[in-house]
């Protein structure tokens, strides 16, 4: 079998990834991003990891895809123009079929009262734009070990 290999530059970094093969037993995550140019360069990363991704530009195609697509992790920025992030965190924090899904708030947004905020919403993670591969991949990686600690403690 062969495996695509490629570079990736972003802000003068550059990287060689290899390509894993996406199967429907993948994670799926939901970015919530309402720049496009950044919502397909987190795609564009995750993708890399493994990963299979669905956008929205909107918090309110969000909702609809939260609970179509039932993803295993949203990724979610803060100032989106309808309805803040933190208020769509809120919402699935609320909802007792999506609270513990976790969700890493990706924002421009970095004073200590900020991150506090998306901490009292339900953040699982909370990181500042710009937001590295590496920062990423490690943010859904503790996710996903904390939710299965979670599960197995349950």
């Amino acid at each position: 079998m062969a495996t695509l290999c490629y570079f990736f530059s972003y802000r003068s970094q550059v990287w060689l990834y290899s390509e894993k093969k996406m199967d429907d037993k993948q994670k799926l995550i939901l970015v919530v991003e309402d720049e496009s140019d950044t919502a397909d360069m987190f795609a564009e990363m995750l993708n890399l990891v493994g990963f299979r991704v669905v956008t929205s530009h909107a918090s309110t195609s969000a909702f609809e895809l939260l609970e179509s697509e039932k993803p295993d992790a949203v990724l979610l920025d803060v100032m989106m123009p309808e309805i803040s992030g933190l208020e769509v965190l809120r919402e699935i924090r609320k909802n007792s079929t999506l609270k513990d899904i976790p969700v890493i708030v990706v924002t421009a947004k970095s004073l200590p009262s900020d991150i506090k905020d998306g901490f009292e919403a339900g953040a699982t993670e909370y990181l500042s734009k710009p937001v590295s591969y590496l920062d990423l991949k490690k943010a859904l990686e503790d996710s996903f070990q904390a939710a299965q600690n979670k599960s197995d403690n349950e």
